[in-house]
C-alpha cells in the first residue's frame, strides 16, 4: 500500500490538543490558560470533531472548562495520553492516506522538543504511538528529528520545509539534505521537498514554515510580508519569497501584525512570533490568529477569507498562546478522513 500526505483542506474526522497541564510552561498563568484552551477548542467543534490528549486525571476538569466554554460534548473527545507541553502541531501524530483512499496511519517521527530547548519531552514523543494504539493505527517510525510546524504540503507531492530547522545540527547532525528529501519521501509520499531558508523572529523552533508561508490550494501560496523596511523580517521573508519564485506558483501576500514584544517581566522572548499564516483549516472553517489589532487583524480575516471561498473563518485572539511560543496552527493536528 502506497501512501501520501494529504493537504489541510481536504475532509477531516477531527482535529487533535495537548491541554496544558504543566504549571512551570505557563507560570501563574496556567488556570487561564485552560480557560483560553477550552474556548480554542470548542470554536473548532462546532466543525469537526476534537480530540484531547491529557492525563486521564485530568479529564474531569478539562471537560468542565469545555463546559464553561459552551463545546459540544458529544463533539469532545478525551484521551489518556500524557504530555509535557501543548504543542500538538509538533509532537503529535502526522496523519497519511493511503493513496486509493482505502485507510489513515501515522508517522511518528522523532521529537527532541526543537533541539533539546525545553526537557524533558519523552511524554511528548510518546504521543504518536500512543495515538496509534488508542485509534487502532498503523503507524511507520523514523529516526528523523522532525515537528509538524516544519513541514507544509500541498496533497500533491510537494512539500516546504526550512533549512534553518531541519538541516540544524541541534535536529539532525549526521543527517544530509539529500537524505533528509529521501526520508520524508519514504514516510509521506513526497516527490519533492523544496527548501526555504528561515523564519520569523522570536521563533523557539528555529524557523518554522507554519509561521509565514501556507498552501491555499496545490499551486497557490499565502506568504506573510512585512512592510516595514527596518524590522528584520522583512529581510528575511523577502528571501523565502525570492526562492519561492522557482515554483512559479500564484502567491499571496499576507501582512505581519504589527510587532508584538514582552514589556514587563523577565521572559525569554523579547519578541513574540505573531503571525496570521499560523491558522488551521478544518472542515468549513479556518481559524485564525488575531491579536487585538483590528485593522491589521481585519485585513488578514479579509484576505484568508478570498483564499477559502466556501469557509468561514473565525478569528481568534492568540496573544496568550503567542506568549508562549505559538498561535492555532502549532496548538492543533488534524486527522484527514
Amino acid at each position: 500500500m502506497n501512501w501520501r500526505l494529504p493537504a489541510e483542506w481536504e475532509p477531516q474526522e477531527a482535529v487533535w490538543l495537548s491541554w496544558p497541564l504543566n504549571p512551570e510552561t505557563w507560570p501563574g498563568r496556567l488556570g487561564h490558560l485552560q480557560e483560553r484552551f477550552g474556548e480554542l477548542a470548542a470554536l473548532i467543534s462546532r466543525y469537526v470533531t476534537v480530540r484531547i490528549n491529557a492525563e486521564g486525571g485530568s479529564h474531569p476538569q478539562i471537560q468542565d472548562s469545555l463546559r464553561r466554554a459552551g463545546a459540544d460534548p458529544t463533539n469532545v473527545e478525551l484521551f489518556a495520553h500524557p504530555t509535557n507541553d501543548v504543542w500538538c502541531r509538533d509532537h503529535g501524530p502526522i496523519f497519511i492516506k493511503a493513496t486509493d483512499g482505502s485507510g489513515v496511519a501515522i508517522a511518528d517521527w522523532t521529537y527532541n522538543a526543537w533541539g533539546g530547548k525545553f526537557p524533558p519531552w519523552d511524554l511528548d514523543d510518546a504521543v504518536p504511538a500512543e495515538v496509534a494504539e488508542s485509534l487502532s493505527l498503523r503507524r511507520f517510525s523514523s529516526s528523523l528529528i522532525l515537528e509538524g510546524g516544519a513541514i507544509e504540503a500541498n496533497g500533491v507531492g510537494l512539500l516546504l520545509t526550512t533549512e534553518a530547522v531541519l538541516l540544524n545540527p541541534n535536529r539532525n547532525l549526521d543527517w544530509s539534505r539529500e537524505q533528509i528529501d529521501a526520508e520524508i519521501g519514504r514516510m509521506l509520499g513526497i516527490e519533492r521537498v523544496f527548501w526555504l531558508a528561515r523564519g520569523i523572529e522570536g521563533d523557539d523552533t528555529d524557523g518554522h514554515v507554519d509561521d509565514f508561508c501556507r498552501f491555499y490550494a496545490p499551486d497557490k501560496l499565502l506568504l506573510a510580508v512585512e512592510s516595514h523596511l527596518d524590522d528584520p523580517n522583512h529581510a528575511i521573508l523577502e528571501e523565502n519569497r525570492e526562492r519561492l519564485q522557482e515554483l512559479r506558483f500564484e502567491i499571496r501576500e499576507l501582512p505581519m501584525p504589527d510587532r508584538l514584544a514582552v514589556t514587563t517581566g523577565d521572559w525569554r522572548l523579547d519578541r513574540l512570533p505573531a503571525s496570521y499564516a499560523n491558522f488551521l483549516i478544518t472542515n468549513g472553517a479556518v481559524i485564525v490568529p488575531i491579536f487585538g489589532q483590528p485593522a491589521n487583524d481585519d485585513r488578514a480575516l479579509g484576505i484568508i477569507a478570498e483564499c477559502f471561498p466556501g469557509r468561514k473563518v473565525e478569528g481568534i485572539d492568540a496573544r496568550d498562546f503567542v506568549y508562549e511560543g505559538g498561535a492555532v496552527h502549532c496548538l492543533t493536528q488534524q486527522q484527514p478522513s
